[in-house]
């Protein structure tokens, strides 16, 4: 025996369909159940400002020495076009500060009056933004 339900009456009905207005698309439908943001960009902005930089530590007197010592090395053997990876400052194009990455290749020349290491590859690191340089032509000068 069936149990009664309240909506006995009327489940068995045919589904109504308007003469006046033409059914939505399924694709339409759909649509109206999908997510809304009220806020369009918030999500961004919030992961934006949660990003991490870093602030340009100064190099000690030391490292300096060390530094212009391979800079000069390397200035005197660019037409040799000695392979080495730099460590560098790459400042974030959206907010103070940024972040520092290695990029290896081989050098072209260094520009002194323009302040830029120069790769074969395009590259231009800024000589002021170098924290270290390695190179397989001076490891064992240093």
């Amino acid at each position: 025996m069936k149990q009664r339900n309240e909506y006995d009456d009327i489940i068995d009905l045919p589904h109504h369909v308007s003469t006046k207005r033409p059914q939505m698309p399924l694709g339409d439908r759909a649509a109206q159940f999908s997510p809304f943001s009220a806020l369009s960009g918030y999500d961004d902005a919030v992961r934006e400002a949660g990003r991490h930089t870093d602030s340009k530590k100064d190099l000690g007197e030391e490292e300096k020495e060390k530094l212009d010592k391979k800079l000069q090395y390397l200035s005197e053997k660019s037409d040799e076009h000695p392979s080495l990876t730099v460590t560098c400052f790459i400042r974030d194009a959206k907010k103070p500060g940024g972040a520092y990455a290695e990029k290896s290749g081989i050098l072209k020349n260094i520009n002194e009056c323009e302040r830029y290491l120069l790769l074969t590859d395009g590259t231009r690191i800024p000589l002021d933004d170098i924290k270290d340089i390695e190179s397989v032509s001076f490891r064992d000068m240093f």
